[in-house]
């Protein structure tokens, strides 16, 4: 199993995150964007179905930054700009303390990954929704820095699939995996007290991303979609509390 990566500029970039601030330039770009933040589980499935979108419908994926090595997923190694754009930590403070992003977070306490302003504006040129993956608190950023940004969130269908594609997706360290179930409780919590939060459920790839459109490009809020979400959300928090209740993590 592969440990656990470090920060080395750790205290830095809690700095830079807490100071942040648009750039004028970026605040043109996103008076311009159509933009889709998805925030979710790690492993939930935000990643197929951003695929699905961009290769049917007319969205195009925001690529983030990383300080984090690029990584073996499903037998193949993730490439630079079409997976993640992977940076050095020296790189990514300078261009987060130049209001050159929308959103940057430390993860996992482990790399800090953003969404570059430069990306959304190669949406915005090539006349597409731009969409992207966030963690729960970039997502809290976007919605500030653009409210009236779709903000989706993706839920699996149970706890136990979830916990399949988790593993499915990478060999997972045991604190690893800790760090993946604390953060899953936040992220429930977050879509849970956010209103701006729209819950849609990965049943097939085809329906998740019909109700997705219908969010984004039509207006359309199905009030037993979203009571399910709700629920759903509710359930699957309870069981990651209650896993993290049985003091077996590292």
């Amino acid at each position: 199993m592969v440990e656990p990566v470090r920060l080395e500029h750790m205290a830095e970039f809690r700095k830079a995150i807490a100071d942040f601030r648009l750039s004028e330039h970026a605040r043109h770009v996103l008076s311009k964007a159509n933009l889709v933040a998805m925030s979710g589980l790690a492993g939930g499935g935000r990643n197929t179905l951003i695929n699905y979108l961009v290769e049917h419908h007319n969205y195009y994926f925001i690529v983030s930054d990383t300080t984090r090595p690029p990584k073996l997923r499903n037998g193949i190694m993730e490439q630079d700009g079409i997976h993640y754009y992977f940076r050095t930590e020296e790189g990514m403070l300078e261009d987060i303390r130049s209001g050159e992003f929308i959103e940057a977070e430390i993860i996992h306490n482990q790399q800090v990954s953003g969404t570059s302003i430069r990306e959304i504006e190669r949406a915005n040129e090539a006349g597409k929704i731009g969409i992207h993956d966030f963690e729960y608190q970039g997502a809290q950023a976007v919605a500030a820095a653009k409210p009236d940004a779709h903000i989706i969130g993706l839920l699996p269908i149970s706890y136990d699939v979830w916990l399949k594609r988790l593993f499915g997706r990478e060999d997972l360290h045991p604190a690893e995996f800790a760090n993946r179930l604390r953060t899953a409780e936040k992220v429930l919590e977050a879509m849970l007290a956010l209103p701006y939060f729209k819950f849609v459920v990965n049943d097939t790839i085809e329906q998740a991303a019909e109700d997705l459109r219908q969010i984004v490009e039509r207006g359309m809020v199905d009030k037993r979609k979203q009571d399910r979400g709700c629920d759903l959300t509710k359930e699957l928090l309870r069981q990651v509390r209650h896993e993290l209740a049985k003091g077996l993590m590292v």
